[in-house]
């Protein structure tokens, strides 16, 4: 079986596009920044590190220093697709992102996208 073309992907290309879908919506990139290091427990200068790598998705994932166990948390569709739903567990860890990320810029509060 192949992998998705994503798992493959630069995370520094698509990064840009996550800062961009934030700030078109008046949010900013140390937000998305804050998600992302939520999301993985990387600090910021081991996310720079990983950017400036160009670290493909798969590997920025399985190297990411503390999944947050609270994002079983979220919830929703991204893509026309439940992120609860999803069963392969890479692919899960991304959508995770890509639904926080939609939250942020649809204007949710930092601490309800953080599910504090």
């Amino acid at each position: 079986m192949t992998k998705h073309k994503i798992y493959t992907m630069s995370f520094a290309s698509v990064y840009p596009h996550y800062v961009t879908k934030a700030e078109k919506k008046g949010r900013t990139k140390t937000e998305v920044d804050e998600i992302i290091r939520w999301l993985t427990g990387y600090s910021q200068e081991e996310l720079e590190a990983q950017l400036e790598k160009q670290t493909d998705f798969e590997t920025f994932f399985a190297e990411a220093p503390q999944m947050n166990p609270s994002r079983n948390l979220i919830k929703g569709v991204v893509c026309g697709v439940r992120v609860e739903d999803i069963e392969e567990p890479m692919m899960q860890e991304i959508r995770y992102l890509d639904k926080l990320i939609d939250e942020l810029a649809k204007g949710k509060a930092m601490e309800k996208i953080l599910r504090k």
